[in-house]
């Protein structure tokens, strides 16, 4: 098997790549949080929600995922006849870390009149214990379709659920998870870089604590962030969430400026980079195509129940937006 040690040096990955992805049918799938590399290099671009979309409609042979974990296990739920490829498998989510299966089985007992909302950012185990799944672009929307008395847990993130709480009018309870990129921005810089840029606006995703989302001009998922930029190109934005989304921005907006906010940690220039999305690199990309591995297996009883809540959830979500152009 060829690992990074005995990559020849003189390849040309992308072109490498692209070679491969013609020979194998491939498609490739990229987060916004990925590496410029990535994101450049991939077929699609998109947040969850856009790529959960691409996963379940693609007729390619094989789905090159370039994001984290739970992802990538999306695309085997929802394609489970294809090759879905990780990078590395060891890209995770804290926000999955925090919510595990034996737990949250005996949370939703506690609660038997209770049913479960679950953020996509969640094992293929939670999603077999929930009942629908839903996204930061679409969890409004799909709340919004449930009866005012319905009563609902909401995990793993508290903070999207206290925000989504304040958006519907609901009490939904919550579990106590969190993500650990958009908890450790830093109010005392966000307020140092609103002196400094009086006039941009503060842009953030509801992941954040809510001590932060009280500054926000406009508040949404990565998708809706990128579109609020791209309309209003030629503006200055503090930028609330991981800063590999800065990269499509900056295409979509290059008249705009762009501050992103560091971590708690000072002088710390990395804190703000999730670091399960960074661990996947070009070169990981390559030799997962090479070998045709690590690729996500799942059991096909396990898989079958978690399609369940993400079917639900790609029947109650509003329209798909046009693609961005790359």
């Amino acid at each position: 098997m060829l690992t990074e040690n005995n990559i020849d040096p003189t390849l040309d990955l992308e072109e490498e790549i692209k070679r491969l992805k013609k020979e194998m049918n491939a498609v490739i799938l990229a987060h916004y949080y990925q590496d410029s590399d990535l994101q450049d290099i991939a077929d699609f671009i998109g947040d969850s929600l856009d790529l959960s979309r691409r996963a379940a409609a693609t007729d390619a042979e094989v789905i090159v995922f370039c994001g984290v974990k739970f992802m990538a296990e999306v695309a085997k739920i929802l394609s489970p006849n294809r090759l879905v490829l990780l990078p590395d498998l060891n890209a995770g989510c804290s926000l999955e870390e925090s919510c595990q299966p034996d737990k949250f089985k005996a949370f939703r007992a506690a609660h038997p009149d209770h049913i479960a909302i679950t953020y996509i950012n969640c094992s293929a185990e939670i999603k077999a214990l929930s009942d629908i799944i839903v996204t930061s672009s679409n969890a409004k929307h799909i709340i919004d379709q449930l009866p005012k008395d319905q009563k609902i847990i909401f995990a793993p993130d508290k903070y999207l659920g206290n925000y989504i709480n304040k958006q519907t009018g609901r009490d939904m309870l919550l579990w106590d998870g969190t993500c650990v990129v958009h908890e450790q921005f830093s109010e005392k810089t966000l307020i140092q870089l609103r002196n400094q840029h009086s006039s941009a606006k503060i842009i953030a995703h509801p992941e954040c604590p809510e001590a932060l989302l009280k500054y926000a001009d406009h508040i949404g998922s990565t998708r809706s962030l990128l579109d609020y930029t791209t309309a209003h190109d030629g503006g200055d934005f503090i930028v609330l969430t991981e800063p590999g989304i800065l990269h499509q921005m900056k295409k979509f907006a290059p008249k705009s400026q762009f501050y992103a906010v560091p971590g708690v940690e000072e002088g710390c220039t990395s804190c703000n980079n999730c670091p399960y999305m960074k661990l996947n690199t070009l070169e990981k990309l390559y030799l997962c195509m090479v070998n045709r591995s690590p690729s996500i297996e799942m059991d096909e009883e396990l898989r079958a129940k978690a399609k369940l809540s993400l079917d639900k959830m790609l029947e109650m979500s509003p329209p798909a937006k046009a693609d961005k152009a790359a």
